[in-house]
């Protein structure tokens, strides 16, 4: 079994602590801070093994040299971005399959936040670690890609089993979903997930993870190809990557 424990950081970051009880092994993905990490392995007796990284933003990378050398494991990253990923030791790239214990982890390119952005799949155990690539109910802003890369990225994932459990970077979910209902005020898969969200952040609770069933039928970022979404940002017949940059850039410029 795989659990996950998720770690808040900074202003709405989260942290993943992922633990194999088979093998013991513990990694953390994308280590914004060093000291709640500490605090959480200290609170449940664990050793770290491995970092993992998303990509290179210092809000996923700030805790790696001192995790690394604290605990002495590699740092593992994305190979089309590891001249910015911070004491990087293992480079890996779409198609890649790495073990974490005795668990495959597969690891998908995902570019369109970041040039050299990675997704990390837990296949067996139907977990997903996606960084600032796919979030619930919206996806990254288009700092260094094009939104016909970001359109394949996310279509990468959205084709996952629909039960996978999504971990994303970010807790985004309550400002994606503002923004969501403005183009697609009529979908109820959408107002039933906002409704889930406001009782889950009223409690402090967290909105991860998500799933790929949910965010298939809730995210528009995820439904570019839908006609009437398409429709409603007034690009009838456009193709999927022109609908995700309006959407896109419509998400930039939303005030709720």
């Amino acid at each position: 079994m795989l659990d996950v424990i998720l770690i808040p950081a900074l202003a709405d970051n989260y942290i993943h602590l992922v633990h194999d009880r088979e093998s013991g092994v513990v990694g953390v993905v994308d280590p914004a801070e060093v000291e709640p990490v500490e605090a959480e392995l200290a609170r449940r007796g664990w050793r770290l093994t491995h970092i993992l990284n998303t990509h290179h933003h210092a809000d996923h990378t700030a805790g790696n040299e001192e995790l690394k050398r604290k605990w002495r494991v590699p740092v593992i990253g994305p190979g089309a971005d590891r001249d910015r990923i911070p004491a990087i030791d293992e480079a890996y790239g779409e198609g890649d399959t790495f073990r974490f214990g005795d668990r495959p982890v597969r690891v998908f390119d995902t570019p369109g936040h970041t040039r050299g952005h990675i997704a990390f799949w837990f296949e067996d155990a139907g977990a997903l670690f996606s960084g600032d690539t796919l979030f619930s109910l919206g996806c990254g802003r288009l700092f260094e890609g094009r939104p016909d890369q970001m359109w394949d990225s996310l279509s990468k994932l959205r084709a996952l089993p629909p039960e996978t459990r999504v971990y994303c970077g970010h807790e985004y979910t309550a400002s994606n979903g503002r923004f969501a209902l403005s183009i697609d005020p009529d979908n109820t898969a959408l107002k039933a997930r906002m409704a889930e969200v406001q009782l889950l952040r009223a409690d402090g609770q967290p909105t991860l993870p998500s799933t790929i069933a949910l965010e298939r039928a809730a995210n528009p970022f995820l439904r570019a190809d839908d006609p009437d979404l398409a429709a409603a940002v007034g690009l009838a017949g456009a193709a999927p990557a022109e609908v995700l940059g309006e959407i896109r850039r419509r998400k930039d410029h939303f005030r709720a």
